[in-house]
């Protein structure tokens, strides 16, 4: 099959290399030519383990390409997949959908014989629809159809939940964009993979869906744990013994300083503003939100606390900036609260992350001094805070810290260390959850 993938960031690059992995012909446009010269000399703009080798490799190959010229990539294609960005918009919270429409656009000015343009991107019910009505506009007669096809990829882990995915979801309204469908995630069918048809609409619902339900265990679960806070509980074994009920799942269960990310904050508030559109508001995912919000500004009072009550004129070092590990996304990580709100209380604040550091100095308050290694980060520090669970930060030798660190004191906001050890180390430990 022959694809143009319009829009070459994480979603699209990652979809594109590894439908090329699958045997298909694949063309990446997107309108940075900084990011596509960059993609031609072999450098990836992201950063996703194994992505280097899977992109480099296809490129190699011949049968994945870059370019910034939308015109000529769509022509004589079997599918083109919108993959540009929807973020939130200014003001109303609304998904930004000015990208999306604008390739529709363009789509519809170039295309040549029956093409299937796909939504890959995130967006709200009814967009495929309009997508189609701006591409009937300009085409009349044009042979095509439109479907929808929403990634579930996680950061860090994206290429394997493209090729061994749970599921994949194709929302289409005929036969023809159902085949072509087919054709292009053939290789997924050897491994059993559930594709699911559905219509246009609904697996549109369904993205949101599946992100507004994540995003609503982790704050259920981060509310659990202030409880156990209070009231003596340990928050692991909470959701160790709910976890292992089949109903409820393990997954998406752990305690931390609130979820963040280019997916949930931004997808949670979408649904809410769709749905109060509609006239169906989700007072479920609207209390998911607010809470949320709330978590990652009341982590900088937890700091606070387990510095005696001020942190003013104390140095405070942070372990982890961006908001998971394995990636240097820093979008809506709580880092962003954490870290201003300690400088706002007068701290100040030393910080390492393996991956993030270029995008944390863009970001964050040009006060922050970076460090090189989690030991730099410790020094003359009165508390260590870990933000994100990178691999690296779970075995240190609190022996070399207690001697570099002013006060001996671990707030843990990803429970990586138990408070036994960290008794042992002569820690003074601070966690999420446990009472």
């Amino acid at each position: 099959m022959r694809v143009a993938m319009i829009g070459s960031g994480y979603v699209g690059l990652v979809s594109g290399a590894c439908f090329a992995d699958f045997g298909h012909e694949v063309i990446c446009v997107d309108k940075n030519e900084e990011k596509i010269e960059a993609l031609l000399r072999g450098e990836i703009p992201i950063y996703e383990p194994g992505l280097d080798v899977l992109v480099n490799g296809n490129r190699f190959s011949g049968r994945l390409s870059f370019t910034t010229d939308l015109a000529e990539a769509v022509k004589d294609v079997d599918a083109v997949f919108i993959a540009v960005g929807t973020p939130t918009r200014r003001g109303d919270g609304h998904a930004d959908l000015s990208y999306v429409y604008a390739a529709a656009e363009e789509i519809a000015a170039h295309m040549q014989g029956y093409t299937v343009i796909v939504t890959k991107s995130t967006v709200p019910v009814g967009t495929a629809d309009e997508v189609e009505a701006i591409i009937r506009k300009t085409r009349p007669d044009g042979d095509f159809s439109v479907a929808s096809n929403p990634e579930f990829l996680r950061e860090g882990a994206a290429i394997d939940d493209f090729k061994r995915p749970d599921r994949v979801v194709c929302g289409a309204e005929d036969e023809r964009a159902r085949e072509v469908l087919r054709a292009l995630y053939r290789p997924l069918y050897i491994n059993e993979t559930p594709i699911v048809f559905t219509s246009r609409r609904t697996a549109e619902i369904i993205k949101y869906a599946a992100n507004a339900f994540l995003a609503t265990k982790i704050t259920f679960i981060n509310e659990i744990a202030d409880l156990c806070e209070k009231a003596g509980g340990n928050v692991q074994d909470v959701a160790r013994g709910i976890g292992l009920d089949g109903r409820i799942g393990k997954k998406f269960l752990h305690a931390g300083p609130g979820y963040g990310g280019s997916c949930f904050p931004k997808d949670t508030l979408a649904l809410v503003r769709t749905a109060q559109q509609y006239g169906a508001p989700t007072r479920i995912v609207e209390a998911v939100v607010a809470v949320n919000n709330a978590r990652k500004l009341r982590m900088v009072d937890k700091v606070v606390e387990a510095c005696g009550g001020s942190v003013d004129g104390k140095t405070i070092g942070v372990l982890g900036l961006t908001f998971k590990p394995d990636t240097d996304d820093m979008r809506d990580s709580p880092s962003l609260d954490i870290v201003p709100g300690l400088i706002a209380k007068g701290a100040r604040v030393q910080a390492h992350d393996p991956q993030g550091v270029k995008e944390a100095k863009h970001m964050l308050p040009k006060e922050v001094a970076y460090c090189d290694n989690p030991y730099a980060t410790a020094k003359d520090a009165a508390a260590l805070v870990i933000i994100t669970e990178w691999n690296e930060y779970r075995a240190l030798d609190f022996e070399r810290l207690s001697k570099t660190m002013k006060e001996k004191v671990l707030v843990d906001l990803r429970n990586i260390y138990k408070p036994s050890e960290m008794k042992a180390a002569g820690f003074a430990y601070d966690g999420v959850g446990i009472g």
